[in-house]
């Protein structure tokens, strides 16, 4: 089973849950082609195994169900603590299906209504629903002001998906929506002129301890560095103006280029210049999500030997959200090399093909994700596993900066 997960944000950008894309085996796109109840055992039966915590932590979990799934007796082995019931927009509506979805209510799921387009006065699944989702590609915002008011009344939450520029958030915002789904949080707002971003105490803390020992260690000195995207970006950067035109390829060969007495000299400055501007906690996890995501597919592929650099590219993906600014003027100066740049401003190059892995998978595009895995001869069921590896990277991570 492959699972991709895509954030929902509340009204203040905080993480509400998170939809889980998922294809039950490599030969169909969503469901098993061969069987509706195979593919109802092998979804459910994996995030039983998996346990939702580990993918969603202590937010909620959107998984689409067909009637097929609803109506089987697979889908109590996941808790309701956590799960949200999506009702895909195409089933048919049936006295049985009506009275299982009431019967999963009175079990604690919460219900969601998937890509919902039909009349809202009249859809028998609405008096029972928690959750309605508009797909904005297809239903546009501006058609919605009636069903909204409607909804509102009745205490539904709404649930605009498919947002993908700041615009649109804040439109679905001012209409009364309450959570968004799409990766307009990942897109920079141009605003101009701020370079720098908040970094953590704590990873100030663990680098100056490092260096005040009586032989730092610049690999130490790398990994705690490398798990902060604005530290990361901010030593690159310092090491090309330290290093002149040499290109520096990893972090530890930015931290030897600058040496030991400029870093901790550098360090203590940036403590004192920080700025604090507010960003989505979402952002820097999708950037270390990409970073580890890609470093591992990278190490088991024919990109091996520059697993490290796919790795700094993969963590620079959102550096452009990060900082406001447009993707070439926030690599402007940045000590990477000129393939990270064509990957992430001109969207070509050698390392384009590790950037379509992660793109796709994270949308749930399958089939798109396993052709190029075929392409840089990665086993494609071993993505997965990656993919999975990485989210629990991040939650290490994300615990102590």
């Amino acid at each position: 089973m492959f699972i991709a997960r895509q954030p929902i944000f509340d009204k203040s950008m905080k993480v509400y849950g998170y939809e889980l894309l998922y294809r039950a085996s490599e030969e169909s796109q969503r469901y098993d082609s061969s069987s509706s109840e195979k593919s109802t055992a092998t979804v459910l039966g994996g995030l039983f195994e998996l346990g939702l915590d580990q993918l969603v932590g202590d937010k909620k979990a959107f998984v689409n169900f067909d009637d097929t799934f609803l109506l089987s007796d697979f889908i109590e082995l996941v808790s309701s603590d956590n799960l949200v019931i999506e009702v895909l927009e195409n089933i048919p509506v049936t006295n049985a299906l009506i009275e299982k979805l009431q019967y999963l209510k009175t079990k604690g799921y919460m219900i969601a209504l998937d890509d919902f387009a039909e009349n809202f006065k009249d859809y028998p699944i609405v008096p029972i629903a928690d959750v309605i989702k508009y797909d904005i590609m297809i239903t546009p915002l501006d058609t919605l002001k009636n069903d909204v008011k409607q909804a509102l009344l009745l205490h539904k939450i709404l649930l605009a998906e498919k947002i993908e520029s700041n615009e649109e958030f804040q439109q679905a915002l001012s209409m009364g929506f309450q959570l968004f789904q799409g990766y307009f949080f990942s897109k920079p707002q141009i605003v101009g002129g701020l370079r720098s971003k908040k970094t953590a105490n704590t990873v100030y803390q663990k680098i100056i301890m490092e260096l005040q020992k009586p032989e730092p260690s610049y690999q130490i000195l790398a990994e705690i560095i490398e798990k902060d995207v604005n530290m990361a970006y901010r030593v690159m950067k310092a090491s090309k103006k330290l290093g002149g035109e040499n290109i520096s390829k990893t972090i530890k060969n930015a931290l030897t280029k600058m040496g030991l007495l400029e870093l901790e000299r550098w360090i203590n400055v940036l403590m004192l210049q920080e700025l604090s501007e507010k960003k989505p906690p979402e952002l820097i996890r999708l950037s270390l999500l990409r970073s580890k995501f890609g470093e591992l597919v990278a190490t088991n592929s024919i990109f091996n030997h520059r697993r490290h650099e796919v790795a700094l590219m993969c963590l620079f993906s959102v550096i452009d959200a990060l900082l406001d600014q447009p993707m070439d003027q926030a690599l402007e100066g940045v000590a990477i090399s000129e393939d990270v740049k064509d990957a992430l401003i001109r969207h070509q190059g050698s390392l384009i093909p590790i950037c379509n892995i992660v793109h796709s998978y994270e949308h749930g595009l399958w089939n798109e994700t396993f052709q190029y895995a075929k392409n840089i001869n990665i086993k494609e069921e071993k993505l997965h596993k990656y993919y999975i590896e990485s989210i629990n990277w991040v939650n290490r991570i994300t615990e102590f900066i």
